[in-house]
Order: C-alpha cells, then structure tokens, then sequence
C-alpha cells in the first residue's frame, strides 16, 4: 500500500509540474505570430464612396474605438474582471507612429479581413469584415485615410492585460485569425432588394452580431446558421458596462410587428 501510494505521489507531482509548465508557458511566452500578406486595394476618392466609408466607419467602428472626446483612439471595451481581461480597442487615427498611418492600405485591408496586424500578432476576432465587398472596404480605409474629425492624429496608447483564459485560447488555437482566400468579394445589386439588405444586415452593419443568440457562436460565414438568428438575446455590454439583452430582429415576433414608415 504504502508503494501504491508512494507511486501516486509522484506521478501526481509530474502532473503538477506539467500543469505548471504549461500555464507558465501560457501566461508569460511571445504571443504567437502569423504571416502578413499585404492585399491589393485602389482607395477611391469620390464623394459617394467617402460617404460609404464614412456611414460604415462612424456607425460600426467608432463603436469600439471612439473615445470620450470623439476621436478614434481607442477606448477601454471589456474591464479587467470580465472573462477576457481588460482589453482596449487601438488606435485608428492617422497618427504616423501611433495609429494607422504605420499601415500600408494592403496591410490595413488584410488586418481587416483576418485581423492579423503588421507584426504578425492577431487582434481578435472582433472586426470580422468577412464579407464585407472589396468597394466597401476600400471606401472604409480612404475615409480612414481622409482627414475626418474623428481620425484626427492622436499619440493615445493602450495597453491590454488579457486574462490567462483569453491567452490559452489564443495558444492552442481556439480563437484564431480568420481564414481569407483572396478571392473578390461583391455587393448584391442594390436592385435586388432581399439579397442587398441581407448584405447590409450581415456583412455590412452586422446587425446580426448582436440581435442573434450570442457573439460565441454566432457564424461569420454563414450568419444564418448563428443560433437564434436575428432571435435576441444576446447579453452585450453598453458602453457604462450595463449588461442588456439585444431584442429580437423577427417578423414573426421582433421587427414584423413594427409599422412600415
């Protein structure tokens, strides 16, 4: 009995040693790198297109990164005791050094697309602009690039202090860059009414994202395959950290009871 236990012992301090490893591996190694691939992109300069990138970036970027005083910064989305840690959102001004102005439109385009940032590291999946068409995201970085209010350059740096569980997803590949095959990605014609506005729910102000059942496992490619698609529910943080359930977005009980105006 006594070399039973004797035994247990020991392989239950290799456990422990194993363990201990990997965490310290986990919490204190390099943040894993990915190739960057710089894509093609022709940055328009008409009007109507700056007004595309415009309505795009003010309504769905500015969420994330607008800070009190109205510029693109960045701000503090998820506080220190949420699951993920206290994670800021960067910089997207033009600041040569600090913001967007170290990026080349390819790389910018290709962050968007993957979030894979120019030194290799993954952002997160928080800007899946999957299916967003190449005019549209070309539009989106010359509004970026136009001088605007907002983009006006800031110095402003953030740091994140991701948690250990948001680490182990990222080292054992749980949260990864999302896949991007370079192939061209077009707008429905805005003639044909149901696929436009489907565009425009899912891909362009991923209406979706938060009006589904949970941003966890809501699917990027195929949104309507997200469980409880446009069903509500999804618990969400406004931005005093209140937690509020988003409302359904369904004929037969969300916006099919609202009058057509």
């Amino acid at each position: 009995m006594k070399k039973f236990l004797k035994i247990a012992a020991v392989i239950f301090g290799i456990l422990l040693l194993i363990i201990a490893g990997v965490a310290t591996w986990v919490n204190f190694s390099a943040p894993t790198t990915h190739p960057v691939t710089t894509l093609e992109v022709t940055s328009p300069t008409d009007s109507l297109s700056l007004a595309r990138g415009e309505k795009i970036v003010e309504t769905i970027c500015a969420y994330c990164h607008r800070s009190d005083n109205g510029i693109l910064e960045g701000k503090m989305f998820t506080k220190a005791d949420s699951p993920f840690g206290e994670l800021w959102s960067g910089n997207i001004t033009n600041h040569p050094t600090k913001g967007l102005g170290r990026y080349s439109d390819g790389e910018l385009a290709y962050l968007l697309r993957t979030g894979i940032k120019k030194d290799g590291h993954f952002a997160g999946p928080f800007m899946p602009f999957v299916g967003l068409a190449d005019e549209d995201l070309a539009s989106v970085i010359a509004y970026l690039r136009s001088g605007a209010p907002s983009s006006t350059a800031s110095e402003a740096t953030h740091v994140s202090q991701p948690s250990f569980l948001l680490k182990a997803l990222y080292k054992f590949g749980a949260i990864s860059p999302l896949p991007y095959d370079g192939k061209p990605i077009e707008a429905p014609a805005p003639s044909d009414e149901l696929a436009y506005g489907r565009y425009l729910a899912t891909a362009v102000y991923q209406c979706y994202d938060c009006h589904s059942g949970s941003f966890e496992t809501n699917n990027l490619f195929e949104p309507e395959k997200s469980p409880r698609y446009f069903g509500g529910g999804n618990p969400c943080e406004d931005p005093d950290f209140n937690v509020l359930a988003f409302p359904q977005h369904h004929p037969s009980s969300g916006t099919g009871y609202w009058p057509m105006v």
